[in-house]
């Protein structure tokens, strides 16, 4: 198994999550920046969260030949009918900030009952070995979208998601309670899965 896995994400919260969870498996990750990647933006145009992680995975490694690990995520609200989706970056517009999708989101949201605003994180990962190998991994966190914004740990959606089990946010939990169950951690439990079925 690879030691040093390089991050395809730009994203200061998801590199951190990634190096965190993939630290307790014995890899070093390391961040595009970290490994000299030049800055470019890799086109997200897959219509699915698998299709656009695969997307990222393979541009930074047909640069650098060395094992990448990418990931896609989206918030699904069931009351916005699954959206926003694949497209959860960029939910208010093509150029807005997380706090312009949170604030949209919570308008959208106006009046709908505390039942009723049932959503899931869904994360997939694409690992892609030295070798040209791909590993692909699925992780989900049920839970509901809060009235308001509550927390100031975490990025993105954190301060309106509640899990499943919980009375807070992503962004009231420390660290290692959120990666312990959110998406992207559940989704690198079932990468290291992977990883063991593929070492036997």
């Amino acid at each position: 198994m690879e030691n040093k896995v390089v991050i395809a994400s730009r994203n200061e919260g998801k590199i951190r999550e990634i190096k965190d969870v993939l630290s307790k498996y014995g890899m070093e990750a390391v961040s595009r920046d970290e490994f000299g990647i030049p800055k470019f933006e890799v086109e997200e145009t897959g219509k699915t969260l698998e299709e656009n992680s695969i997307i990222k995975a393979k541009a930074i490694f047909e640069l650098i030949d060395e094992a990448v690990i990418a990931d896609d995520s989206g918030l699904e609200v069931d009351a916005l009918l699954g959206r926003p989706g694949v497209y959860s970056a960029r939910y208010a517009g093509e150029h807005c900030s997380m706090q312009d999708n949170r604030d949209k989101m919570l308008r959208e949201l106006k009046g709908v009952p505390a039942e009723n605003r049932t959503a899931r994180f869904v994360s997939v990962i694409t690992l892609i070995l030295s070798d040209g190998e791909r590993l692909i991994a699925r992780g989900e966190c049920k839970g509901r979208i809060a009235f308001e914004e509550r927390g100031d740990a975490g990025f993105g959606y954190d301060p309106i998601f509640i899990p499943d089990g919980f009375d807070i946010t992503f962004a009231e939990m420390s660290q290692e309670q959120k990666n312990s169950i959110s998406h992207r951690g559940m989704a690198l439990k079932r990468l290291e899965e992977l990883i063991g079925e593929r070492s036997k």
